[in-house]
């Protein structure tokens, strides 16, 4: 017996990646508090980094350069990562409201999330304007407008400092494109009234070299689809119109029932809110004792006491660290071009040498998040059996996990044949038919080790993995039980995790047609989720059986789940290509396998790969197949992580199962053996063109890939 690990009996909710939960996720990775479970909560895989938008405007920064990788830091900090968008937090009941899952229960919060630059009272800026902040959808919207040709006019409501950097930014970028560009400033007051008189007045002189039109008292009454209206009838012509106007707080925030200012919750020197199990830091929160302008630097030198703090709080120390913001701070502004002032103690430097100074520290920064601190794995036991390995890779989740097909065809030819006459064998499926009372029932089971933290979407994940036999078969599923590992947890975590399990599997089910009756739960050393699952046939069950030459081979999910999760696991995996395939892996087939009614074979492809699901149809009905390569859909990402070698655990046992396909080498050839999890159904279908047409109608990412011919049984032909 091993030793077991400590019990986790804390959760402690990040709600939002702003720069302050960045740097705390950071640091507890490298010294995490053992028996805490630790959740962040994000709209999106990644954060931006608003020091460097005005560069990325300008063109100086590529979008990816500004991005936190939130999924690598997760997982470097053994956080589970909540994507979706917090919607409430109730203090009382301790729960944080999230759109489309069951709530997130909390022993402490931490609030982190930002402000935005909307403006809804202003008429028209919803329907035809786009805050600078969050920061996100802004920057896509910019890159797409930057680059379009022909003359360009944008206008920035808000004469900050923020709007001044946006229009010089903008102003830059659009004319080093050959852009004839019209770029307005408007305030309703005074602009740049933040700065001292020296830093402003450059400022100014910049915005006026490069033919920003700066226009303050203006009253804006209504955007609209051509530009603006001035209150003074004035309009002001452009395509592109953003906000830049000081800072709003999260609307939910103000409805928490917490102590705010205006919106903004209000903290304490040590970070904590009017609730001692609620902290907030960063833009969100409102200094009470010292309050302070909106700024980033605060944000970041907020985390040390806050990751302190929350340390104490979780740990039951009355001990907390005091935050005492600076009183002044050096303010970077960026020109336009690869120059910047400088504003700090009435001094106002400025020019390229500012610019590089403010790049370094932006650069140095981000690179705490690049280059995370790599853990040294434990030393492998010395002696050790013969035949272990000299390494020891982390072993995948999910169907990178499973036991090869040759191993387990071998232990089930040891079976004998069914000696019931109401239990029908099939060739080769994954699930059984039943006939009970003259109705057709098939029945199957699977599991899934956890390979993201989330109980809730690998319990998507397993529900729609599952389902995948019944609806391969053309059944309609109708019942299901669940068999749950936990890790070892406290009474109170493990009923908020099979809450949490049970209420996204529950929606899944349902959306397919069937109940969840029942189940059984344990304790082991880590999350395991699995269902049995029953379905009812009217007609007779499609089978790996049935496939004719001249079939088309219809695939309705892309493939590269498994490279792209092994290459998470070891934090090699752009977040967004993550998010991609766990999106996939989520997505329900019930429609698709409606779709696909009338064909003569079908499979789900899962653990063995397409190749091995593939040869499975085609030793059961006798054909071969011509496969075209380039016709495979593949996630984002999957392709190229594959050309760096990254590879699934299971993968050479797929490749070593499907005998001549040795000479298939590439990237993309690799994928065939790739192991997916909740993967696409892979149908024989005598008109695929029309069904591939219809799965695409109804947003499946599906392809005709080839065609069963006939040779020899289970010969595949790479095109």
């Amino acid at each position: 017996m091993r030793a077991p690990s400590l019990p986790l009996t804390r959760d402690l909710v990040l709600i939002g990646g702003g720069h302050t939960h960045a740097l705390v996720l950071r640091m507890w990775g490298m010294d995490p508090l053992p028996g805490a479970r630790l959740t962040l909560i994000s709209p999106g895989p990644t954060a931006p980094y608003s020091g460097m938008l005005p560069g990325f405007v300008a063109g100086h920064y590529a979008r990816e350069d500004l991005e936190i990788d939130l999924v690598r830091l997760a997982r470097f900090a053994g956080a589970r990562l909540v994507l979706g968008a917090a919607t409430g937090l109730d203090p009382v009941r301790r729960e944080v409201h999230v759109a489309g899952r069951a709530p997130i229960r909390f022993d402490l919060a931490s609030v982190n999330t930002g402000v935005t630059s909307a403006m809804p009272d202003l008429p028209g800026f919803a329907e035809h304007g786009l805050p600078a902040k969050p920061l996100g959808p802004f920057a896509e919207a910019w890159q797409g407008f930057r680059d379009q040709p022909g003359p360009a006019r944008v206008a920035v409501i808000g004469g900050g400092v923020a709007g001044a950097e946006l229009a010089l930014a903008m102003a830059f970028a659009l004319r080093a494109r050959g852009r004839a560009a019209q770029v307005h400033l408007l305030d309703r007051g005074t602009a740049l009234s933040a700065l001292r008189p020296p830093a402003a007045a450059k400022l100014r002189a910049a915005l006026e070299a490069a033919g920003v039109t700066l226009t303050e008292q203006a009253e804006i009454t209504r955007v609209t689809a051509t530009g603006l209206e001035l209150a003074d009838g004035r309009q002001i012509k452009a395509e592109f119109v953003t906000g830049a106007a000081g800072a709003r707080a999260q609307g939910w925030l103000a409805e928490t029932g917490l102590a705010h200012h205006h919106g903004f919750l209000t903290v304490d020197p040590s970070l904590q809110s009017s609730d001692p199990a609620v902290f907030a830091a960063g833009d969100c929160a409102h200094l009470r004792d010292s309050p302070r302008p909106k700024a980033g630097v605060f944000a970041v030198r907020e985390a040390p006491v806050l990751f302190a703090n929350l340390r104490a709080a979780l740990a039951d120390s009355p001990d907390r660290r005091r935050y005492q913001p600076q009183r002044d701070y050096l303010k970077l502004i960026s020109l336009g071009g690869k120059s910047a002032l400088a504003d700090r103690f009435g001094l106002a430097p400025a020019g390229p040498l500012m610019w590089r100074w403010k790049d370094h520290i932006d650069r140095r920064f981000m690179r705490k998040f690049r280059d995370l601190p790599q853990m040294a794995p434990p030393p492998l036991p010395v002696p050790r059996a013969a035949g272990t390995p000299d390494t020891a890779p982390p072993l995948c989740g999910g169907c990178g996990a499973k036991v090869g097909r040759g191993a387990l065809a071998a232990a089930l030819a040891t079976l004998p044949p069914p000696a019931r006459a109401d239990v029908t064998p099939l060739p080769g499926d994954d699930a059984a038919l039943l006939s009970t009372g003259g109705v057709r029932q098939v029945l199957t089971t699977d599991h899934l080790r956890a390979f993201v933290e989330d109980p809730a979407v690998m319990a998507r994940i397993t529900a729609v993995h599952a389902l995948g036999d019944i609806w391969a078969m053309g059944a309609a599923p109708q019942a299901a039980t669940a068999s749950l590992i936990l890790p070892r947890m406290s009474e109170a975590l493990a009923e908020r995790s099979v809450t949490e399990i049970l209420a996204a599997a529950s929606e899944i089910f349902r959306q397919a047609g069937a109940e969840i009756v029942g189940g059984h739960t344990s304790m082991g050393d880590e999350l395991t989720i699995g269902f049995a699952i029953t379905g009812l046939c009217d007609a007779a069950p499609v089978t790996l059986r049935g496939a004719r030459p001249g079939d088309a081979l219809v695939l309705t999910k892309p493939l590269g789940s498994g490279v792209v999760m092994a290459a998470e696991m070891r934090g090699l995996a752009p977040g967004a290509a993550v998010a991609a395939a766990l999106a996939s892996m989520c997505r329900p087939q019930g429609d698709a396998a409606r779709l696909l009614g009338g064909a003569h074979a079908m499979t789900d492809v899962t653990g063995f790969g397409l190749a091995g699901h593939l040869d499975g149809i085609l030793m059961a009905s006798g054909c071969g197949a011509r496969l075209d390569l380039a016709a495979l859909p593949l996630l984002a990402g999957a392709e190229a992580l594959a050309r760096q070698g990254i590879r699934s655990s299971l993968y050479p046992q797929n490749r070593a199962a499907v005998p001549g396909l040795e000479a298939a080498q590439g990237a993309r050839a690799d994928l065939l053996f790739d192991p997916q999890t909740a993967g696409g159904l892979l149908a024989a279908h005598p008109d695929g063109a029309a069904v591939v047409t219809a799965l695409r109608a109804a947003d499946y990412d599906a392809a005709v890939i080839g065609q069963i011919t006939d040779a020899r049984p289970g010969q595949i032909t790479l095109v």
